[in-house]
């Protein structure tokens, strides 16, 4: 009895020397990991003068039929026009670097003068936050004016966004609109937000949030407190039957 006693506790020392602690550390790995898979500039791919590429996915949020029907269109506009667009998604930046901060780099990198930048528009957005920015040349901006860049990134590709992340759909409404644009045509404007009326809220209310939160917090406080006090009560009874 007292060599199955001792198996018993031998194995709860080694729970609460390794097990416990080991749970705590992915606990809290898992409340403070730092970001993985970051992109940089650095790490995009260079541009050629005769370069086909015209959408990197690395967001992987477009389907490959209509990357490839965004890509033809903006291929030809460029034979047409001479007027070049890029499009390039990004999951997550490098610690600091934002939309406006990353196209910035990535268009000084593909395009290093002002002459070669003068016809080249690049659109770039990052998943994790949607948000969006639009680089143009001198030359591009006759057509292309800062009014309707922006509306294009804050209007055409954040509406199919807000209703649902509808990525594939904001990319094709900006492609449609951004290739009449650099063709000369009229600007088609932003899409038509129809107005709809909610009856009734179904949103988690603040005081429901603040509850849920404070009673998963007492949970985490509660298991912490099981995990330290099991393994010493634990060994308390092992004292007491050793002796």
């Amino acid at each position: 009895m007292k060599s199955l006693l001792n198996r018993v506790f031998n194995r709860t020392e080694l729970i609460r020397y390794w097990i416990v602690p080991l749970a705590l550390i992915i606990l809290v790995c898992s409340e403070f990991a730092l970001p993985a898979n970051a992109t940089g500039v650095y790490q995009m791919p260079t541009l050629t003068a005769a370069s086909d590429t015209w959408v990197i996915d690395k967001g992987d949020v477009i389907s490959r039929f209509n990357e490839n029907k965004i890509s033809t269109a903006l291929a030809d506009v460029a034979q047409k026009t001479g007027n070049e667009l890029r499009i390039v998604t990004i999951r997550r930046f490098d610690y600091g670097e934002t939309p406006e901060t990353f196209g910035k780099a990535l268009f000084q990198k593909w395009f290093p003068t002002v002459e070669a930048q003068a016809n080249q528009a690049l659109l770039v957005l990052d998943t994790i936050t949607n948000g969006t920015i639009i680089i143009t040349g001198d030359k591009v901006k006759a057509q292309l004016s800062d009014k309707i860049a922006t509306s294009i990134a804050e209007e055409t590709v954040q509406v199919p966004l807000r209703s649902g992340n509808k990525y594939n759909q904001a990319f094709l409404d900006a492609s449609d609109r951004l290739v009449a644009v650099l063709s000369g045509q009229p600007d088609p404007g932003p899409p038509q937000i129809k107005q709809t009326v909610q009856v009734e809220g179904t949103f988690t209310k603040a005081e429901d949030t603040t509850k849920n939160k404070g009673n998963s917090t007492a949970w985490v406080v509660g298991l912490l407190i099981a995990a330290t006090v099991i393994p010493m009560a634990t060994y308390y009874l092992y004292q007491v039957f050793q002796s």
